[in-house]
């Protein structure tokens, strides 16, 4: 009995911030994976796509918007029960276009001190406290 191989997902993350302290987060359709829960928007990294240009594409995809990808904040492993994922995470500055919940259920902009009011799963906390130990910097 040969066992399968555990799915691995690259994905792109975007925390995007609004000049004002405040960060976009999306929540993810009450059906499929992680149902209802909140989170960064972002996708998977397809072939021969960059990090950079998986984001940009995403958020495009998802929330209607243009983003410019800032730096690196962090790059999370981490294992569920059926799949890992490695979530590769940009700090990105909204530059134009209204958000739509394209994609997802509802989007907000929230602050730092909102954050722990949303359900997220369970990778996302690594990205919180990055948050939290970076002082949100505007990214410019």
């Amino acid at each position: 009995m040969s066992e399968q191989p555990f799915p691995h997902k690259n994905i792109g993350v975007a925390v995007i911030q609004d000049g004002q302290g405040k960060i976009l987060i999306d929540r993810r359709p009450n059906q499929g994976l992680m149902a209802g829960l909140w989170e960064f928007p972002g996708g998977k990294v397809e072939p021969g796509e960059t990090v950079t240009e998986c984001i940009k594409r995403e958020i495009q995809e998802e929330l209607g918007i243009e983003i410019e990808v800032g730096r690196h904040l962090i790059t999370i492993e981490h294992n569920y029960s059926k799949f890992k994922v490695t979530l590769v995470v940009h700090y990105c500055r909204h530059l134009r276009g209204v958000p739509q919940p394209i994609e997802c259920d509802e989007i907000r902009w929230v602050s730092l001190a909102e954050i722990d009011q949303f359900s997220f799963p369970e990778a996302n906390a690594q990205i919180i406290t990055a948050l939290r130990q970076g002082e949100l910097r505007i990214e410019n």
